[in-house]
């Protein structure tokens, strides 16, 4: 069997109505649209909502700016480094793309929820303030990359 010898299973394919075509037929005149009114004239828009003022246009505006620079950071929790690190060492942006934690090319934020009880010699992009103070506590180091 060839793609040429495909034909559409009988009945699948109806040939187009063509409405209003002389008064003779069964869809002649009017056309299936009914006498008067709106829909038998033309068309009206999807949204339209009978002349009220439509909804997307009653509710307010989107206040502020969206700033385009921002340095949107995937974030690393320390409960998260130390379900990864539990004998403590070195710990790089690579070392966290290799084992799955974050993704590659965005820059990398750790932050200070949960404890940390080995020593972690952690190096990325930005730190908060409290995940530096328990990195430290721990004994280990937080450096910027």
């Amino acid at each position: 069997m060839k793609v040429h010898h495909l034909r559409p299973a009988p009945g699948a394919k109806s040939a187009k109505v063509r409405v209003g075509r002389g008064e003779g037929g069964k869809r002649g005149k009017t056309a299936g649209r009914g006498t008067k009114g709106t829909k038998a004239r033309y068309q009206v828009p999807a949204g339209f909502q009978g002349g009220t003022t439509p909804l997307h246009m009653r509710f307010p505006k989107l206040r502020g700016f969206k700033n385009p620079f921002k340095t949107e950071y995937q974030v690393v929790n320390l409960d998260k480094l130390s379900a990864l690190y539990p004998d403590g060492g070195d710990v790089t942006v690579e070392d966290l793309v290799a084992k799955g934690a974050v993704r590659d090319g965005h820059p990398v934020k750790v932050l200070g929820t949960g404890e940390i009880g080995v020593k972690v010699a952690v190096t990325a992009h930005a730190f908060s303030a409290s995940a530096k103070d328990k990195i430290e506590a721990a004994g280990g180091s937080a450096t910027t990359a």
